[in-house]
């Protein structure tokens, strides 16, 4: 564990507890794609199987119970709750993302560390997140308007994945043997799909104007 570590994990956590304060709270799902939101709770189920069959330490159970509940709890309130289910755009979140699901499973099966099933489903839960986001940014860009909540939640993803790039460059300089290619190119990749996306943030910041994406 490092600063940049935990301020990464950190980061995370305020970006599912932002979401969940405008889902819960308001009682509006406006602006997030349900798409996405399935995209992740794929990515958690998937690669927080060794829950069942190792234990790190009580923060990183704690960390993987957090995500993977939040991430099931939001795909239930924006498809379940009658409330929050009204306010979901249906026609403008269309992107096929069960499309990027095949795609990077197969990729897992061949580009991996390790061919063993719980190494096989984390270097896939890994390759999906890299894309999840590629409907949410898609919504954005079709609805133009985005809502402060909702412009906060993509900025501290974004933020988090930036903060795990310097957690492993700190690693690499200071643990011998430090080497993960997967995890980094698939980080990278995940990184670049927002940089569109903090452009147009820092402009609405800069200029004290709401956020909107060219469509």
């Amino acid at each position: 564990m490092n600063i940049f570590r935990l301020a990464g994990d950190m980061t995370h956590l305020a970006s599912v507890l932002v979401l969940l304060l405008k889902i819960h709270t308001i009682k509006s799902c406006a602006g997030v794609s349900l798409k996405t939101q399935e995209l992740y709770a794929i990515v958690f189920a998937t690669r927080y199987l060794d829950i069942l069959t190792s234990f790190v330490s009580v923060y990183n159970t704690l960390m993987k119970l957090i995500f993977l509940g939040s991430s099931f709890s939001i795909v239930w309130y924006m498809r379940y709750h009658k409330a929050v289910h009204r306010t979901y755009d249906r026609e403008q979140d269309t992107f096929r993302h069960w499309f990027l699901v095949l795609p990077c499973l197969l990729l897992a099966l061949v580009i991996h560390e390790k061919f063993t099933l719980l190494e096989v489903l984390w270097t896939f839960s890994l390759y999906l997140e890299a894309v999840a986001i590629l409907p949410q940014l898609v919504l954005l860009q079709r609805t133009r308007n985005i809502d402060n909540l909702t412009g906060q939640y993509i900025c501290l993803l974004g933020g988090y994945r930036g903060l795990y790039i310097l957690n492993w460059i700190y690693r690499y300089f200071t643990e011998p043997h430090y080497v993960h290619w997967i995890t980094w190119i698939a980080g990278l990749v995940q990184t670049l799909l927002y940089a569109d996306f903090f452009y147009y943030y820092f402009l609405s910041w800069k200029n004290n104007k709401k956020l909107q994406l060219p469509a």
